[in-house]
């Protein structure tokens, strides 16, 4: 993905303006880097999760207790892309960094299960708030 196309899929995100079918696990990715490299205005994990559940709410979904945000998937992901950055010699561009996390394991969008069960991360105590792996500690925490 170059640094046009993942400025396009963020600056979307941030209008709510992205078409649903976009909003991919490499699209959430892409605009989490895009917001620590690029925004520095705002704090990734600070400022994604409303922006999350008010997008995906401007698409027509909920925020529920079985669908839509999800805190734990949230924080757990910007706490990878936060490792990738940081294991980078220099500062990336957004695709430079992009590149870096989509060779690294977390490129598959089940890559939170090594971590988790099933069962724990898809409950209810987990969409709600953060909730510790209980499989193996993550690595960067």
């Amino acid at each position: 993905m170059t640094d046009e196309e993942i400025e396009r899929i963020a600056s979307g995100f941030c209008a709510r303006t992205l078409p649903k079918e976009e909003w991919t696990h490499g699209a959430h990715f892409a605009t989490a880097l895009w917001l620590m490299l690029r925004r520095t205005d705002m704090l990734a994990e600070r400022d994604m999760p409303g922006m999350i559940a008010a997008y995906n709410e401007s698409m027509g979904g909920v925020n529920s207790d079985s669908a839509g945000y999800h805190e734990t998937i949230t924080m757990a992901s910007l706490k990878a892309a936060r490792a990738v950055l940081a294991g980078l010699p220099r500062e990336p561009s957004p695709a430079e960094a992009f590149a870096a996390l989509m060779r690294s394991p977390m490129a598959d969008k089940d890559w939170l299960f090594a971590y988790w069960s099933r069962e724990r991360l898809m409950s209810t105590e987990a969409r709600r708030r953060w909730v510790e792996p209980d499989l193996t500690p993550l690595p960067w925490a």
